[in-house]
């Protein structure tokens, strides 16, 4: 049986993971003279690329000398967790990867804590090096004594550290003596992951992640636990409630490189694709057809915040977008839940909205950015945290917030998070910021992000992470200003725009068209105010010359996705299309709004 290793790559976001993996794949030479050398191999999908994070997992084959390595993808986002403990069951080993500068990440904390639980062998990464002032060694204590605070075994804290630069492509032993290639790191994977153990014995798989073809439908992915797989072999399909399906695989593939390649029989440690098994999920066993065990169950991270999703009712409906009927965002929301398994949907009364349970704002605006680019129309509503009954008292999810901010403007971030219930634990100069560390509640970080970037003019960083729930905090202050509010349908003027302009800041641009009950910005007092923006000048030859066209108008404010999210109060709706992105009221009427009680 030839030699594998399998190794899970850890990083925090722009950290170098994805052009390590490039780099490992060009010095492989898994690319042949005649395929085009793209950056960014690793991440596949649209999103991915532009928020240079990777949400997916995916899997990676090379071969080093005459050793398979399997490279395993992880997403570095807490908001992923569901993702990120089937992905580590794969493999034995972990590299975790760190900005020579910044250090360990919180959300890299996330998931090494679960490859340390599970009692992977790390490797750490020293990257970028070349960066000036960057500073290695303080790095490599400052792992250390993560992995210390993890609870990592000794074995464990025996770690191998290689530095080097993953875009200069050169890993070293010793960072002040760089080298030409990246061999210095597979030579360590090689010699301090643990190969891929051979357990004889009847057949154990456990599909780990899934992948979709248009031919033969579903293909489970996973790692052969024990004994080997064979094309044609009749198997038992274990669900994860113990119920038994008779099943056969059809085909079966290897990875190699960035593709797939048929086999016919696969043996342990090894990870493959089998195509021909239906009606599975993941975390399902495929056993010995005679005599089967289950492996397992792999826990998954409970989702802590849910969604409104509802069809587009609004005036503009189905302008833009193709998919639009309830029936095609129900099929495509359960089409999602197969493969993502952190997200949960629950149909509400209405026959047109579905509640969906998901880790975080990240992850449920991933899923709406991805329905919009696929020509999806949707509305969603305000994020709700979900709150729990333990022992007869209310709790809420609780996370660990870390900023990083220039210190003159530290105490303006403390105090808009205390206001939100956060609790300052930690407080230290880090370099010529001041690093910042609460406990906060998950409500108070839905729209905070927004004041802390408007309160620091965009210098803070900010991450955080899921810590535990805790007993209710208390009631946090909404958003403090009221909304300008669309009076008519029709298409806004720059001669509007600007009469209006002292009355608050504008989302739109002159010359959009709205609709009656759009919000149309943000007004400067604490009550909503409907504006009519669509009047145009009164015609009159009464004029004198020259002083007509001097209209100034400030330049409109453009919210991400996740920022509406952030935005939007309870009785509002954002609604998305492939092309646009509206906050709107639910109520379109003043009328209605007042007999429902909303605060204009």
């Amino acid at each position: 049986m030839q030699k594998i290793r399998n190794i899970a790559i850890i990083a925090h976001v722009d950290h170098g993971k994805t052009t390590l993996v490039d780099k490992i794949l060009h010095s492989c030479s898994v690319f042949r003279d005649n395929e085009q050398k793209g950056e960014l191999i690793l991440d596949n999908n649209d999103l991915e690329r532009e928020r240079g994070i990777t949400i997916v997992s995916k899997n990676v084959s090379v071969q080093y000398k005459d050793v398979k390595i399997n490279i395993i993808d992880t997403p570095g986002h807490a908001d992923f967790g569901g993702e990120v403990e089937r992905v580590l069951k794969m493999a034995d080993g972990v590299l975790l990867l760190c900005d020579a500068f910044e250090g360990a990440m919180p959300q890299t904390r996330f998931v090494t804590q679960k490859a340390l639980a599970l009692g992977l062998k790390p490797i750490v990464v020293v990257n970028k090096v070349d960066k000036e002032n960057c500073r290695p060694e303080e790095v490599y204590e400052q792992i250390f004594e993560l992995f210390f605070n993890l609870e990592a075994t000794e074995e464990q804290l025996d770690f191998p550290v290689i530095y080097g630069s993953s875009k200069q492509g050169w890993m070293s032993t010793d960072w002040q003596k760089p080298t030409t290639d990246i061999f210095a790191l597979l030579d360590a994977v090689v010699a301090n992951i643990p190969p891929a153990p051979i357990n004889e014995g009847t057949l154990q798989m456990q599909i780990t992640s899934l992948d979709y073809s248009s031919f033969v439908g579903r293909i489970a992915i996973g790692r052969v636990h024990r004994g080997s797989i064979k094309e044609n072999q009749p198997v038992t399909l274990i669900k994860r409630d113990g119920k038994i399906v008779k099943s056969r695989v059809k085909e079966l593939y290897t990875f190699e490189g960035l593709g797939k390649i048929r086999t016919t029989e696969v043996g342990s440690g090894d990870i493959c694709a089998v195509v021909g098994i239906d009606g599975f999920d993941i975390g399902d066993t495929i056993a010995d057809f005679e005599a089967p065990e289950q492996l397992p169950v792999i826990s998954i991270d409970e989702p802590t915040m849910n969604m409104l999703f509802t069809i587009n009712n609004s005036p503009f409906f189905g302008k833009e977008g193709k998919l639009v009927t309830s029936q095609r965002i129900k099929d495509r929301l359960m089409k999602e839940m197969e493969k993502n398994l952190a997200l949960k949907v629950v149909e509400t009364q209405g026959a047109d909205s579905w509640l969906v349970y998901g880790r975080g704002i990240l992850h449920l605006s991933v899923l709406i950015e991805t329905m919009r680019r696929e020509g999806y129309e949707l509305q969603v509503g305000q994020p709700q945290v979900i709150v729990k009954e333990i022992d007869g008292k209310k709790h809420e999810p609780v996370e660990t917030l870390i900023v990083d901010v220039p210190a003159e403007v530290s105490g303006k971030v403390i105090e808009l998070v205390t206001q939100r219930k956060g609790e300052l634990l930690i407080m230290e100069p880090k370099g010529d910021l001041q690093h910042l560390e609460f406990e906060i509640p998950s409500r108070g970080i839905i729209g905070l992000r927004n004041n802390v970037l408007t309160a620091t003019a965009g210098e803070a960083i900010m991450a955080h992470r899921f810590k535990a729930y805790e007993p209710w905090k208390g009631a946090i202050p909404g958003r403090l200003n009221g909304v300008l509010i669309s009076m008519d349908k029709g298409t806004t003027t720059a001669y509007s725009i600007d009469k209006l302009q002292d009355r608050g800041r504008f989302f739109v641009d002159p010359g959009v068209d709205i609709y009656e009950g759009q919000i149309l910005g943000e007004h400067i007092r604490d009550n909503d105010l409907v504006i009519n923006i669509v009047k145009g000048k009164a015609l009159t030859n009464m004029r004198a010359s020259g002083t007509d066209d001097n209209t100034r108008i400030a330049p409109a404010i453009k919210f991400s996705l996740e920022e509406s999210m952030e935005y939007i109060q309870a009785d509002e709706y954002i609604e998305v299309t492939p092309q646009s992105m509206r906050l709107r009221k639910i109520f379109l009427t003043e009328q209605l709004r007042k007999a429902n009680g909303s605060k204009n």
